[in-house]
């Protein structure tokens, strides 16, 4: 072979391993088990990082504060503070001013909790700097908010030796320390971390629109935002939100000097010693109103991200379009041949899996689920499927178990009672548990990497926001129960505490799944679909470990007799739930179903 040929060759193979790199999904994504966290919701152990009244300006409500404090973090919910009565102002303005202090620490010192749950991959709501409780309005990209840290006051210090625009002097505030420490904390329990990645839009006090706002037309960043007039000042924020100031498009994606500036950051974020090891550095995004950024800009991110870690995991918010006649969003364009994203936060599946277990009146039939369910894991390859977040809820809705309470809805549609008045605010009782526990059974034996927002497994509950973003359930935190109402009206009694039977279900659950390959990685199948008892049977298989996951979804016992071929399969199998073995008669299973429940089957072979 001449110099010539072997060049040629090299070229094919560099070709072929970059594209390699960049498309595919990553492996340890297929046996994900995702749980979010609301960082200012997890877990308060530093008081001395808290934020003051001051740490709130630039965010929503700009009313100039008075008196402010720190909310107390095991108050009953909707009670208001004495500070809060003073302003004259109604809950929903103040849940707005609440912080209640949770910080990067206080998630390092739950990763243990986590570890036992059996979770394998953290997704952090966003962690930059920003003057709101959510976060998604932020100032800088650079920086692990400040209140998040262990020395705010050295950290302002820090960002006034910078220039925001210039990646050379940027530094690492204490904030920024303690977030990598809990980065290496992950990695070192085996375990994975994303963030959410929020470039659409900023927030008010984003160092570039400070810029923009001080020297107008001769900013060096006005061609960063959509300036719609300079007197008065006004420009296009997301969906006319002021509060969040649209980064400027053009035909195809970003201007240079934005897309050099988030690809710093990305560099910045998975590899923080800049070695070319990403080990020490976040293991994806999961990224914001990822419909409203334009794909080219996209496909350029997972070459950013790819070159870095070839295993990191890419997850856009994609939701539908066409709220009001509730037709399904194609996220295909975002999962093309491994170019964009590498999975969505899966809501899709969450509608027919509402519809099927939760709703009442609109209740679709098990023929009607398992059509939906299976149409909707046809639709990508099946490594593609396997590592789809399958969302049940986050914090963008109202919490599963306040679903399951308030049925006959429109996914995330009239969730909370500020949007609806017939809105039940109260907490699930027990038969609202077991539809609960038959989801997340659904959940840990399905396709897709199955998500678990914080405190779910708990037994927190709440509307859409802000009810569903409480401060967290701990066992060693006594609560006060939940008697106030948002209105000032009546309600029951709901005690507050970490429902310690809940979250054995759930752990037992998710040793179940990783204990089987076959539950992350096999094929699914229905094999049955009973519409008049409400019963589905569906089958994972994969190689000769296979599996029989039925579900009684009525309000009454079932007894269910179910043809399986015995030649193709041995003549015993196991609840591995309960233990229980159970042999095959002439081909059939019987499987006795209390109401509102299932079991899992394991093959046990001849």
């Amino acid at each position: 072979m001449n110099n010539q040929s072997r060049a040629v060759l090299f070229s094919l193979l560099f070709l072929f391993i970059s594209f390699r790199a960049i498309g595919g999904v990553p492996e340890w994504a297929k046996s994900a088990i995702w749980y979010q966290i609301f960082p200012e919701r997890f877990r308060n152990v530093d008081t001395n990082n808290d934020p003051s009244a001051d740490d709130l300006k630039g965010s929503w409500p700009h009313d100039p504060i008075e008196e402010w404090h720190i909310s107390p973090w095991n108050v009953d919910w909707y009670k208001m503070q004495t500070w809060e009565e003073k302003n004259g102002n109604d809950f929903y303005y103040n849940a707005q001013l609440r912080r209640y202090g949770g910080d990067i620490q206080g998630i390092i010192d739950k990763l243990d909790y986590l570890q036992e749950l059996g979770i394998t991959a953290i997704y952090l709501n966003p962690v930059f700097e920003s003057p709101s409780l959510h976060k998604y309005d932020a100032t800088f990209y650079h920086h692990i908010d400040n209140n998040f840290g262990s020395n705010p006051e050295r950290d302002k210090i820090i960002w006034s030796m910078e220039n925001p625009a210039d990646p050379t002097t940027w530094r690492w505030t204490t904030a920024d320390s303690l977030f990598l420490r809990l980065v290496q904390e992950v990695h070192n329990r085996g375990m994975k971390i994303v963030i959410d990645g929020v470039f659409n839009h900023v927030g008010m006090t984003f160092w570039a629109f400070e810029d923009v706002k001080k020297n107008g037309k001769s900013s060096k960043f006005k061609e960063w935002f959509t300036v719609k007039s300079w007197e008065p000042f006004d420009y296009e924020g997301w969906y006319g939100v002021k509060e969040l100031p649209e980064l400027k498009e053009g035909p195809h994606s970003f201007d240079i000097h934005i897309r050099d500036h988030i690809h710093a950051v990305v560099k910045r974020w998975m590899d923080p010693n800049g070695d070319g090891n990403p080990s020490d550095g976040i293991d994806g995004w999961r990224l914001d109103v990822a419909d409203m950024v334009n794909l080219e800009f996209w496909k350029e991110f997972r070459k950013w991200t790819r070159e870095i870690n070839s295993q990191s995991y890419l997850v856009g918010e994609v939701w539908w379009e066409n709220w009001g006649e509730n037709k399904m969003f194609d996220p295909a364009p975002w999962i093309q041949d491994g170019k964009v994203f590498d999975a969505v936060m899966n809501y899709r599946v969450t509608v027919p899996i509402l519809n099927y277990f939760t709703d009442k009146k609109n209740k679709i039939s098990s023929t009607e689920f398992a059509k939906s369910i299976t149409e909707l894991y046809n639709q990508f390859q099946p490594d593609v499927t396997q590592v789809q977040m399958n969302t049940v809820d986050s914090h963008d809705t109202d919490r599963l178990p306040s679903i399951i309470v308030n049925p006959d809805r429109e996914f995330d549609h009239d969730a909370s009672i500020k949007d609806n008045k017939t809105y039940n605010i109260r907490k699930p009782n027990l038969d609202e548990i077991k539809i609960q526990k038959l989801i997340v059974l659904f959940q840990l034996t399905s396709l897709g990497a199955p998500h678990i927002y914080y405190g779910d497994e708990c037994g927190m509950w709440g509307g859409d926001d802000p009810d569903g973003r409480k401060p967290m359930v701990w066992d060693d935190i006594s609560y006060e129960p939940e008697v106030s109402h948002p209105f000032g009206k009546s309600r029951p009694r709901d005690s507050v505490y970490f429902d310690d039977d809940l979250f054995q279900y759930y752990k037992k659950m998710i040793t179940i799944r990783m204990s089987y390959p076959a539950l992350a990685l096999g094929t699914m199948k229905f094999h049955l679909t009973d519409n008049k008892k409400d019963v589905i049977i569906f089958e994972r298989k994969l190689d000769d470990e296979r599996f029989l996951i039925c579900f009684n979804n009525s309000d009454v016992f079932q007894s269910i007799e179910f043809f399986y071929d015995q030649n193709k399969m041995a003549e015993s199998w196991v609840n591995i739930i309960t233990g229980e073995t159970r042999k095959l008669s002439s081909g059939y299973i019987k499987i006795d179903l209390e109401s509102k429940s299932g079991v899992v089957l394991k093959s046990i072979q001849k």
